[in-house]
């Protein structure tokens, strides 16, 4: 690939940068630490609030529930994979920045592959939280396909972000396992994700294109019906 020395240097940077020390910040963190240690179900809002130093009451001003504060770390992924975007990329095919973004996304995951590893794990035996989880990284999947300049907005958008995010949740089962430093079979993986994905959106838009062609052949009969009655 063509971001692989880049990508290289990058993987190599392990420690998380530093979120702040604001309260909502410090719940992130300890939810984080927590889910390395233990699943997700057996995590409660007192024990995060311990973890973070924090009274019950400064964590309820900030975050509502676990899975609120699951949601708040995956926006500032978000936010971190959008600010770190490379001007060079601009040129490149969309597969290219595709590939990229979701590299990008990976190397900010990095510092808290064991908490990742620990929620989906949860999540295969927890449909409520499987579907949480799906409803949040569509949202993510959404701006990780703005941020490469492909259009994810309408109902074609969405599909393309649900498409993007079940991708993406197959590449995370082999970046867990790859201690690479080049991660070589999890860009293998997310290559071979976006060469399916790249098949789909064209079945994709040629599905969007029948209405068009079904409209445009009703049309058609409709006129030549009302010939031939004009000529009757």
């Amino acid at each position: 690939m063509a971001r692989k020395p880049k990508t290289q240097r990058r993987a190599q940077a392990k420690a998380a940068k530093p979120r702040g020390s604001t309260d909502r910040d410090k719940a992130i963190n300890a939810l984080m630490d927590l889910l390395a240690e233990q699943s997700f179900e057996q995590i409660g809002l007192a024990e995060v609030a311990g973890r973070a130093g924090l009274k019950l009451s400064q964590l309820r001003a900030e975050l509502g529930s676990t899975l609120a504060i699951v949601g708040a770390h995956i926006k500032d992924i978000d936010r971190e994979v959008l600010a770190g975007g490379s001007a060079d990329m601009a040129e490149e095919p969309a597969r290219e920045r595709l590939f990229d973004v979701l590299m990008r996304r990976l190397e900010a995951l990095a510092p808290y592959k064991a908490a990742v590893r620990s929620l989906l794990r949860s999540a295969r035996r927890n449909p409520g939280l499987a579907l949480a989880l799906n409803a949040m990284g569509v949202r993510s999947q959404k701006w990780m396909l703005e941020a490469a300049g492909i259009g994810a907005s309408g109902p074609k958008g969405a599909l393309r972000a649900q498409g993007a995010a079940l991708m993406f949740a197959r590449v995370l089962s082999v970046w867990f396992d790859d201690d690479e430093p080049g991660l070589d079979r999890t860009m293998a993986a997310l290559g071979r994700g976006l060469t399916s994905a790249e098949r789909w959106a064209g079945f994709l838009d040629d599905l969007c294109a029948l209405p068009k062609c079904i409209g445009r052949g009703s049309r058609r009969r409709r006129a030549r019906d009302e010939e031939e009655a004009e000529a009757a």
